[in-house]
């Protein structure tokens, strides 16, 4: 686990599409620092749209959702809006340059290891393709997502996903 001087000096670093540093919105509240795959996935897609169902009851409990994509500002737009959350802070980070910061470290994998597990197909199954839908990848599609919820310049805890069909439990990530 990185100290906490380390992640306070990469959450500095880090703005986000408002021109907010992380850091700045992590020492003014925790933070559900949720990183995205490319919008053409179905999971990406589901991701958003579990968070904006929680949105409430984490505001509730004084936390802010902040996601990490790899699209421009205007690709992602419209799949915030769509979702009901297009004000939520956000991260364009195109080249992955955050994804792959030591204190995130998200790995990126062939996406053939990925589909041809049988959760993913499962997932997909349960409604993800049926609900949210499959697009276009335009951006990088071996790109794993993660979460991480900070308090200050901590990382409380943290779910790495094993396969893009993962369901994280968000509210339990919280406490």
């Amino acid at each position: 686990m990185s100290s906490t001087d380390e992640v306070a000096g990469v959450l500095a670093s880090i703005r986000t599409e408002s021109g907010a540093s992380l850091l700045a919105l992590v020492e003014a509240s925790p933070v559900l620092l949720v990183f995205l795959r490319h919008f053409g996935c179905s999971f990406c897609r589901q991701a958003i749209s579990d968070v904006a169902e929680i949105r409430g009851e984490l505001a509730r409990r004084g936390v802010r959702p902040v996601f990490v994509h790899l699209g421009t500002p205007e690709r992602a737009k419209p799949f915030f809006d769509y979702y009901g959350i297009g004000d939520v802070e956000r991260v364009s980070d195109p080249e992955a340059v955050v994804y792959q910061l030591p204190v995130f470290a998200l790995p990126r994998m062939h996406p053939a290891l990925t589909l041809l597990q049988p959760s993913v197909w499962i997932g997909w199954l349960k409604g993800a393709i049926f609900k949210h839908g499959i697009g276009a990848i335009q951006e990088d599609g071996h790109q794993m997502q993660g979460i991480f919820f900070l308090k200050g310049a901590k990382i409380v805890r943290q779910f790495r996903y094993k396969t893009i069909a993962d369901e994280p439990d968000y509210l339990k990530l919280v406490g």
